[in-house]
């Protein structure tokens, strides 16, 4: 390889890197603006953060998203209030609802192992991104909502005491259905578009 080639190799690994921290900055910005809007409903606030991360992973893919999760993550444990009513710091992973943001985690690893086994090879046409998109989110919502809900249920049994699984799911995942629903939907309707502007 002559020094011309791998000067130019190294330039483009250079713009690639640039291009993806600020694909990534971006994506945890809107996480966390998503995060702000928070209606109190119960242990478990409404918010639309959880809009943000699904449109993010559709986005820019699952290896950004996922980063832009852990970014996210990693500014709230530090104490950033980029959490639901501008929270931050190390206890809001401690408490009870704790589990659902690194529920997050695990789901964006799930959405990203499936996107690279078969989903992005399937999204080719706008319908298949709409069909794939939302099973893809399903997926996700479904992995975070286990961690989520073992989370909470072990928490709140050793700090208040023991919980049946029915008084959590009705807390913390049957209220949420629905408004999940429609998050998903404008999340692919939103990324299915955006995503057309990103370079992978």
């Amino acid at each position: 390889m002559s020094e011309s080639s791998s000067k130019t190799n190294k330039s483009t690994r250079n713009r690639a890197f640039i291009y993806d921290l600020v694909l990534i900055s971006v994506s945890a910005a809107l996480i966390t603006i998503c995060s702000w809007i928070s209606i109190p409903l119960g242990p478990v606030p409404f918010t639309l953060q959880t809009l943000g991360i699904l449109a993010v992973m559709l986005t820019v893919g699952g290896r950004r998203g996922t980063i832009a999760i852990l970014v996210y993550l990693a500014l709230g444990a530090v104490g950033v209030p980029v959490f639901a009513g501008f929270k931050g710091g190390i206890m809001s992973f401690i408490g009870p609802t704790g589990g659902f943001l690194i529920g997050f985690v695990f789901g964006a690893l799930v959405y990203w192992l499936l996107e690279k086994l078969f989903l992005k090879k399937l999204m080719t046409t706008p319908v298949k991104t709409w069909i794939f998109g939302m099973l893809g989110f399903v997926v996700f919502e479904v992995v975070m909502y286990i961690v989520g809900v073992i989370w909470f249920m072990t928490v709140y049994a050793a700090q208040t005491g023991p919980v049946g699984l029915a008084t959590v799911m009705s807390w913390c995942v049957i209220p949420f259905i629905i408004p999940d629903i429609v998050k998903m939907v404008v999340a692919v309707l939103t990324g299915e578009r955006a995503s057309k502007l990103i370079r992978n």
